[in-house]
């Protein structure tokens, strides 16, 4: 009897460091933002910027999560893919809100959230269509961001434009994906302000 029950303690022990050694074993998780917003240079394209409310920024449901993801375009480039180590400290779409609220801000513009309840002001909306890395080869990766941007005046549609980058990456590897989409991201949002500036008032 004693035997027994001390057979048992041993192999749960036993079982007990071994999950604690797979623990041990796993992959260390690696977070990746936008990094920190650059001082910008006063930019004469980017003026008069219109009072407005940034509503939600949205995206496809696959797109909804902290996962970055990759296209081996050829292998299946109908297929994301996520990095097992590597995530984004946030959903893409709320890194991107959060990136155009401070860029906006920093150009001097009034920025408002959607549901502060600012009836008077246009509501610009976001839609990302695209934001992943793909492979032409284990050694050669770009990055792709698509997003549809529209202005609102209540339910009246003011303007709407597509923007969209496409730029390679230093390595071919997660760290070299998020900085190419940081670039981008960066760059995009800068293009965003300019459009805003330059879309008529309302009459």
């Amino acid at each position: 009897m004693k035997l027994t029950r001390r057979l048992l303690i041993t192999l749960a022990l036993a079982g007990s460091a071994l999950l604690a050694g797979c623990a041990g074993n796993a992959p260390a998780l690696t977070l990746y933002d936008l990094g920190p917003l650059q001082a910008q240079k006063p930019d004469t394209a980017v003026n008069n910027l219109p009072a407005l409310s940034i509503a939600e920024v949205a995206a496809p449901s696959w797109l909804d999560t902290q996962m970055m993801f990759y296209r081996l375009n050829y292998a299946n480039s109908q297929q994301p893919r996520p990095y097992a180590g590597s995530q984004w400290a946030m959903p893409p779409a709320q890194l991107l809100e959060q990136r155009l609220k401070a860029r906006l801000s920093q150009a001097g513009g009034i920025v408002v959230p959607a549901d502060n309840g600012a009836a008077n002001l246009p509501i610009l909306r976001i839609e990302v269509d695209d934001f992943s890395q793909s492979f032409d080869s284990a050694q050669h990766s770009t990055i792709h961001i698509a997003m549809r941007a529209s202005l609102f005046d209540g339910r009246n549609l003011r303007a709407q434009k597509m923007f969209s980058r496409q730029l390679p990456t230093v390595s071919a590897d997660a760290p070299g994906g998020a900085a190419a989409l940081a670039t981008a991201s960066d760059a995009i949002i800068n293009e965003i302000a300019v459009w805003l500036s330059t879309v008529p008032t309302k009459k």
